[in-house]
């Protein structure tokens, strides 16, 4: 998989996801064998970029090339000022976002709200290739709802722009994240284009990326709510793929040293006090589906200190391990 000058190791991509994929999270998904991760969202409104959080954001020390950096408006000449102003803080792929379905980015007219504009789609993408030196690429849905999909014609437009790849959500912005997603769409897209397509959409177990793969004809995956506590399902996808055959469930000591090290990634990041806060969305994700995990997660919520946090994984992981040296998921996972 190349995206303009960058070979990426695989085909795997860890998709942008606002609150989620901050550095700490895509260092360690690449570490765990995504070829690739996409930063969180970051606004056109210069206004917003002495913020902290979008100074965060701008933050990628320590992190794995390549470096892909997404931003978000809805006017072309602030685009291309925010492609500019993350290039040079070190982005070396801008991606666009045109597929959130928030109700906040859409009712600034941003984010998947585009789609239902194709000219001011083409302004957008023309102003932000023609802004920068190095690879933009594109996020996009199959349409505004289902009576409005315009993927293709969205593919053809980013196409003719320059854009180095596209990331296709299999569902409307009118359909967010419920429904079946339209595996279909993706592969009409990709036989329409000949830039590299990135499927997405309900990919969450091996088998399920080798299925979309095959369905949808795509260059690459792009894996986002299934990688929440689970950052090792790109190793397991990578594996299946090659050999065709699971990699052995992860040890629990092996996910103990994965979360206690995303934990201090994240209390570094954030400080004590957002730090904290941050952690228990990803301690929470890390536990869904095992053991105790609702009594678990209800204490941890409570805790208020980095060290309260690190000493009440260390006791629950411990507890997991008397049972065994593997996980065992109960029928939580399920729900």
């Amino acid at each position: 998989m190349q995206i303009g000058p960058h070979l990426l190791r695989n085909n795997l991509i860890v998709a942008p996801m606002a609150g989620v994929t901050d550095r700490p999270f895509r260092k360690l998904c690449k570490a765990m064998g995504a070829g690739m991760a996409v930063s969180e969202m970051i606004s056109s409104n210069a206004q917003l970029w002495n913020t902290a959080k979008s100074r965060r954001r701008a933050d990628h020390e320590g992190e794995v090339d390549p470096i892909s950096v997404q931003i978000a408006g809805a006017d072309p000449v602030a685009m291309a000022q925010a492609a500019r102003y993350n290039a040079d803080r070190g982005a070396q792929i801008i991606d666009i976002n045109m597929g959130c379905p928030a109700k906040k980015v859409c009712n600034v007219s941003a984010g998947s709200a585009l789609l239902q504009n194709e000219p001011l789609v083409g302004r957008i993408l023309d102003a932000v290739v023609a802004a920068v030196d190095i690879p933009v690429t594109l996020k996009i849905r199959t349409g505004w709802n289902l009576q409005n999909r315009n993927a293709v014609r969205v593919a053809e437009i980013a196409q003719s722009a320059g854009i180095k790849a596209l990331s296709i959500h299999g569902r409307t912005r009118a359909c967010a994240f419920v429904g079946d997603v339209e595996y279909d769409t993706i592969a009409d897209v990709k036989s329409r284009v000949g830039i590299p397509v990135i499927a997405n959409g309900d990919i969450d177990s091996p088998e399920k990326a080798r299925e979309v793969l095959r369905r949808t004809g795509a260059d690459a995956l792009m894996i986002g709510r299934a990688a929440q506590g689970r950052p090792w399902i790109f190793r397991e996808i990578q594996h299946y793929l090659l050999f065709g055959c699971h990699l052995p469930a992860p040890k629990i000591a092996e996910i103990g040293d994965v979360l206690v090290q995303h934990l201090h990634e994240l209390y570094a990041l954030y400080g004590e006090l957002g730090g904290v806060r941050v952690a228990r969305k990803h301690i929470g994700w890390y536990v869904r589906g095992l053991e105790g995990a609702t009594e678990f997660r209800q204490a941890m919520n409570k805790l208020e200190t980095t060290q309260q946090q690190l000493a009440a994984v260390e006791t629950y992981l411990a507890g997991l391990a008397s049972c065994g040296d593997r996980l065992t998921y109960i029928e939580e996972l399920a729900a």
